[in-house]
């Protein structure tokens, strides 16, 4: 039996989605919202300049996400305390590539596009 919890389902995607196709056109969450999850309609690429800007409200936790303006996962705080991993590097590659059908998780107050289309679901 499963547990009904609008909490979890709040933090999963379940606040709505959005969809887009417009290249050079950021799309954001409604206030004080993320996108927790970007689905690929057709295979697209990521404006490396703010295509995927992560949100960094958690980072202090040691909740780093991907994105294409800073690295996640980039350094060990000192004393390591185990809130930051080591080696990750923002996303700087020219016409980074999600092919058709991927799905990525994180959280991300900012998509743009340069080719193709996405779907984002929004969560808390």
């Amino acid at each position: 039996m499963g547990i009904n919890s609008t909490e979890v389902s709040y933090a999963f995607g379940q606040l709505g989605s959005v969809f887009t196709a417009s290249a050079s056109t950021a799309i954001t969450p409604p206030t004080g919202k993320v996108f927790v999850a970007i689905t690929v309609v057709d295979d697209c690429t990521f404006d490396t300049s703010g295509g995927l800007v992560a949100d960094n409200s958690l980072a202090s936790a040691g909740l780093e996400y991907i994105g294409t303006g800073e690295a996640a996962h980039d350094a060990v705080l000192s004393p390591d305390l185990g809130e930051s991993g080591t080696g990750g590097e923002a996303i700087t590659v020219t016409n980074f590539e999600l092919l058709a059908g991927s799905t990525i998780y994180g959280r991300w107050t900012s998509v743009n596009l340069t080719t193709g289309s996405v779907i984002a679901y929004i969560g808390n």
